[in-house]
Parts: structure tokens; C-alpha cells; sequence
């Protein structure tokens, strides 16, 4: 995903997630780049191939743990 992403600006961070039961891939990770790399990047890479498989690129949105991990007070 670096090489990927780098020709677009810094990679400042880069996280690949795994499924914390099995260890493979989840098929989805955050790369963190400022915010100009960031736009640059998604504009060029969304929808793009990558192994047989389209790239989705968008924004990461922050969410409230407590309410997703099912541990805190459910909100309707």
C-alpha cells in the first residue's frame, strides 16, 4: 500500500487491519497523509485496480468506540 500510495505525497502512517480472531486481512486500512497528499491520492486512486480488486479511497470518520464496540449505552 505504500508504494502505492506514496508517488501521491508522504504516507505518514499505515495500518493494515486484521481480524483479531483469525489474524488474515479484513481487506481494509488507514493511511494517514496530510491533508493535500490525502485529496490528491483519493482523487487518483478510487476505483483503481489493485490485485484483482477496486480500490474504495475516502475519508476515515472518527466514531464513537464506546457505542460500536457494544460496551457503552446504545443510542437510537
Amino acid at each position: 500500500m505504500r508504494a502505492l500510495f506514496s508517488p501521491h505525497g508522504t504516507v505518514e502512517r499505515l495500518a493494515l487491519i486484521n481480524d483479531r480472531d483469525t489474524g488474515r486481512p479484513r481487506g481494509f486500512g488507514f493511511v494517514e497523509m496530510s491533508n493535500e497528499d490525502a485529496a490528491r491520492a483519493a482523487q487518483a486512486l478510487n476505483g483503481t485496480d489493485c490485485e484483482g480488486r477496486a480500490l474504495k479511497v475516502s475519508e476515515a470518520q472518527q466514531r464513537d468506540r464506546s457505542v460500536a464496540d457494544g460496551r457503552g449505552p446504545r443510542r437510537y
